[in-house]
């Protein structure tokens, strides 16, 4: 994963509980400010996770709250999870040992073992909020597929130390946590971690953190969650290529229509595009990381 803007995506979000009956499906969003907000991210290098904006969170005073509640967002159109949010508080928190979540399979997901991975499973069924903070165990919209050293080596310690203030304090704890998918991928690139604690304004748990779903040693393509040793990655991408008798080298420019009044930027099949005066248009070949760069947004409904 290279050093870009990743997509934090944003959602409306459904209710507690997981029956396929109340299960809804939501389109892939736009380009919106919450790519902004969780802003560059270096490429792994070495460490499970990095700090987000000096690593204080983003909650706003009218999210804060002492009353215990949680929130999953739907599946979008491609079956990935979305935001999660939740209020911890000890009434949340499980009376019962973890069930089964054998029969859930989140996107991207693939059993596949390696000797050099811990267990030997790749693939861990993550919960974005953990099973001990708010006990929603085999819940669709809750699990994504997730690496062994993301789950264990990442988002583990964090939750850990949510759970601990919780039962020592018996406070809230405010907590969300986002996937991060770059544009189709089936699997997350990481996850976006928030919390911070609410009776004491945190300085009980306070943190702001992005997680890398890596797994030291082993290559993964996000796109489908294929894997190989990373020692064999470079025989991958070539037999990948003659695979493909129309493999080409991928072009990194694309057409898009600038509107120079609004300052957003379209497909050219793009609806809009059609309505646009003239004299406010103008055609851009380049990257989408340039134009954001230029100051320019991205229309909300075609999603360039």
């Amino acid at each position: 994963m290279s050093g870009l803007c990743l997509l934090a995506l944003s959602f409306v979000f459904g209710g507690t509980g997981c029956g396929a009956e109340e299960l809804f499906y939501q389109e892939i969003p736009s380009v919106s400010a919450a790519e902004m907000e969780l802003g560059e991210i270096p490429e792994y290098q070495g460490t499970p996770y990095v700090e987000v904006e000096n690593g204080e969170p983003d909650f706003t005073e009218e999210e804060l709250t002492e009353e215990s509640y949680e929130s999953y967002g739907g599946l979008d159109m491609l079956g990935r999870c979305t935001e999660v949010e939740a209020c911890v508080g000890t009434d949340l928190m499980p009376t019962e040992k973890r069930g089964n979540i054998s029969e859930v399979k989140p996107s991207g997901w693939q059993s596949v073992q390696y000797e050099n991975v811990e267990g030997g499973s790749l693939y861990n069924r993550c919960h974005l909020i953990g099973y001990q903070l708010t006990a929603e165990n085999a819940n669709e919209r809750n699990l994504i597929t997730g690496t062994r050293y993301m789950n264990t080596e990442g988002m583990l310690p964090f939750e850990n130390e949510v759970a601990e203030y919780v039962k020592e304090t018996d406070n809230h704890v405010m907590y969300r946590v986002t996937p991060v998918f770059e544009g189709r991928n089936l699997v997350a690139s990481g996850v976006w971690m928030e919390a911070m604690s609410v009776e004491d304004d945190g300085q009980g748990v306070s943190f702001n953190v992005y997680v890398y779903n890596v797994q030291p040693g082993i290559e993964i393509d996000y796109q489908t969650g294929d894997s190989i040793e990373a020692s064999r990655a470079d025989d991958w991408d070539k037999e990948k290529k003659e695979e493909d008798s129309s493999y080409v080298e991928p072009d990194p420019s694309v057409t898009y229509v600038l509107n120079t009044n609004t300052h957003k930027f379209h497909r050219p099949d793009c609806a809009s595009v059609k309505d646009m005066n003239s004299w406010n248009r103008e055609d851009y070949k380049g990257t989408r990381e340039e134009l954001v760069q230029e100051g320019y947004e991205p229309c909300g409904a075609c999603s360039p």
